[in-house]
């Protein structure tokens, strides 16, 4: 996903008129034949394994930091990167250090956003509904108790619901932890909340218009976010202006408790009785032309291309 991302933004910077250079987080600074090799790479059919993620975990800041005498000549740093290394702060722990700016949030706020458990502690603390959740280890017969069946077993820091699964029944707890458990050392347990989905674009402190995930299968899983036929998405969602105000609410809640930037992406579900849940918080979402905050951001009258251009500016404005 960070790949697409940034063979639609690389362009698009150039064509607003920015001098651009790309660096590949595994490799460094690409030279112009490499760059447009890796920018045709479409997303994969499946997530990476849960080896080939902590490879880039341990590798990303060390290309950054090879990558800083590079990086210095920039006046920002377009941070075009998903999930994991990419929006834990690492990332933007080492451009802080080298004083290089950035876009996204600071090193703080994307770690405590991509901690799930945190994230959903400092929801609670500003009242946005979340669902309840425990930390693995734990007992089928005391997840049975607590949260009830079915639940969702995740990665609590990492993103594109890799190694993600719902489970219906106490025989496959064990199946789904070890899973998760592949690409984090901590797997959270949580309450399932079925019914539509529903995410807020967040641009300079203001809501952008309320979207509605359509997904073919029970989530917005890996294969609904980036494969062909996956899921559909409607801008602005068709839901009354009094529930589209509740998730603006929501949203900016969520985005400031986090102490989170320039722009996020803030997921929803909305169950049978109406009542929303706060899913997580994304840093640094999805950024080609129909990704889902751009798409927000269309219907609310700014390009892509402005869209990229606001992002710069307000990573050069003091933080």
């Amino acid at each position: 996903m960070s790949v697409a991302s940034a063979a639609q933004i690389v362009p698009a910077l150039r064509g607003l008129g920015h001098e651009v250079f790309t660096v590949d987080t595994a490799s460094g600074r690409l030279p112009p034949a490499q760059e447009t090799k890796l920018l045709v790479a479409g997303v994969a059919a499946a997530p990476p394994s849960g080896a080939a993620m902590l490879k880039v975990r341990h590798g990303r800041a060390a290309a950054v930091a090879a990558s800083a005498v590079d990086i210095r000549g920039a006046d920002v740093v377009f941070l075009a990167l998903h999930g994991g290394a990419g929006e834990d702060g690492r990332v933007q722990a080492m451009l802080d250090l080298a004083g290089i700016a950035y876009t996204g949030s600071n090193h703080i706020a994307s770690a405590v956003a991509m901690d799930k458990e945190l994230a959903k502690r400092l929801f609670r603390s500003v009242n946005v509904p979340t669902a309840d959740w425990m930390m693995a280890p734990a007992q089928a017969a005391e997840v049975e108790r607590t949260l009830g069946w079915p639940v969702v077993v995740k990665p609590s820091k990492q993103g594109s619901t890799v190694g993600l699964g719902v489970v219906r029944q106490a025989s496959a707890l064990a199946a789904a932890i070890a899973l998760a458990g592949n690409f984090d050392d901590e797997v959270m347990i949580e309450r399932f909340i079925p019914g539509r989905e529903f995410t807020v674009g967040i641009l300079d402190g203001l809501a952008l218009p309320v979207g509605e995930i359509i997904v073919p299968g029970e989530v917005f899983d890996y294969q609904s976010k980036y494969q062909v036929g996956g899921a559909r998405e409607v801008f602005p969602a068709n839901i009354p202006a009094a529930e589209s105000s509740l998730l603006h609410e929501y949203a900016l809640r969520a985005h400031r408790v986090l102490k989170l930037g320039s722009y996020s992406r803030i997921d929803f579900r909305r169950d049978a009785s109406g009542g929303f849940w706060c899913l997580e918080a994304n840093s640094l979402p999805g950024m080609t032309a129909t990704s889902l905050l751009p798409q927000a951001a269309k219907v609310a009258g700014i390009s892509f291309p402005e869209l990229l251009e606001r992002i710069c500016r307000a990573a050069v404005r003091p933080r």
